[in-house]
Parts: structure tokens; sequence; C-alpha cells
């Protein structure tokens, strides 16, 4: 038996984006991060259910931050869908497979999956659940206030650059803006504010 971080996530809305398409984004994302996060990932994300995936990962740090880089992925690749998450740390009482997330039992992954069709009913699409009160109450917060900032980012390409590149005058002469007007957009977006959520939620965690 094996207690430990499940990472498990759905598209939100898929039925609105052309199935081919979406699922296209949708491997080439996991496909990408499994590479990125080879070292931290204990059973890979494996899509599941067509516009489901799960996997296992080392840390529930670890976990967290794989979240912040699929979300940032979506946004730099300007993919056309969002993600619900749920992470919690849960039990697998079978042997964890370490090729593909298939053929593993336990209460963590029915737990997991209990938990993302909750999520379903309403607009939140984090739910983090290490099982450590009030920590999770705060982490949950936090994640609200991370979510709030990425569902409002409408120019992905501008949102990209700043990510990329902290000096907002390297992202001016990237993208041929005034260094002014790049200033502007750098605070309208709220990088700065987006940045120190991120920090925040791995302080809580």
């Amino acid at each position: 038996m094996h207690r430990v971080p499940i990472l498990m996530a759905d598209i939100k809305g898929s039925s609105k984006v052309p199935a081919e398409k979406l699922m296209k984004q949708f491997r080439a994302l996991v496909g990408k991060v499994n590479t990125d996060r080879k070292e931290n990932i204990k059973s890979p994300l494996t899509i599941t259910l067509g516009d489901e995936f799960q996997g296992v990962i080392d840390t529930f740090e670890n976990g967290i931050k794989i979240i912040f880089e699929l979300e940032e992925e979506i946004v730099s690749s300007e993919f056309d869908f969002k993600l619900r998450y749920v992470l919690l740390e849960g039990q697998i009482d079978t042997e964890i497979n370490e090729d593909i997330a298939y053929q593993m039992l336990g209460s963590g992954l029915t737990s997991a999956r209990k938990d993302l069709e909750e999520l379903k009913k309403g607009d939140r699409r984090f739910l983090i659940k290490s099982d450590k009160d009030p920590k999770d109450v705060y982490l949950n917060k936090a994640f609200n206030i991370y979510q709030n900032f990425v569902d409002s980012w409408k120019e992905k390409a501008l949102v990209k650059e700043f990510l990329n590149f902290d000096d907002y005058k390297i992202v001016a002469k990237h993208i041929g803006l005034d260094p002014s007007n790049a200033w502007r957009r750098k605070r309208s977006l709220n990088i700065v504010e987006y940045k120190d959520i991120k920090d925040l939620i791995l302080v809580i965690q």
C-alpha cells in the first residue's frame, strides 16, 4: 500500500471545441509535461477517459508545481481549453505502475474521481487536499485567487512573453511595443501578483 499525491484533471467545457483539435492539444500538453517532469512523476499523467488524465506524483509540492506548469503551457501554447484539477494525498493499494497510470486500485483514486465530479457542479477549477487542516483551507483560497488571474487573461501571446521575461523592456523589444505601454500591460495583466500567489501557494503547502 502506498499513500501518495494523486493528480487528476479533466477538460472544462470540452464539448465547445472540435474533438480532433481538442485531443491533439490535450495529448501534446500531457506529453510535454510528462517529459519535462519525468523525474517527479511516479506514474505518468495518462489520458483515461478521453478528456481526463490521472497520474501519481513523487511529492505534494511537485504536484502543485506540475499544475502551474500545465496552466502556463496552456497559456503559452494558446490552447482552446481549461482544466479542472484535483490533487490529493491518497491510498493506492496495488503496485504503482511506472509506465502508465492504469491497473491501479485504491481509495485515493476513487476519492479523486469523486472530487473531480463535484468540481463540475461549480466554477472552481482547483481542489487541493493534503488532509492537513487548516492548511488545505488556505491552499484552496489561494488557488481561487490564482484561478482569478489565469482565467482573466485574454492576450495569451503577451502573457507568454511576460512569463518568459520578467523585464518589461525585454518584452517590449520582443514584440515591438513601446516600453511604457509594455509596463502598463504588465500591470493590467497582474503578472507580478500572479507570480506572488504562486510563491505563496508553495509556502503554504
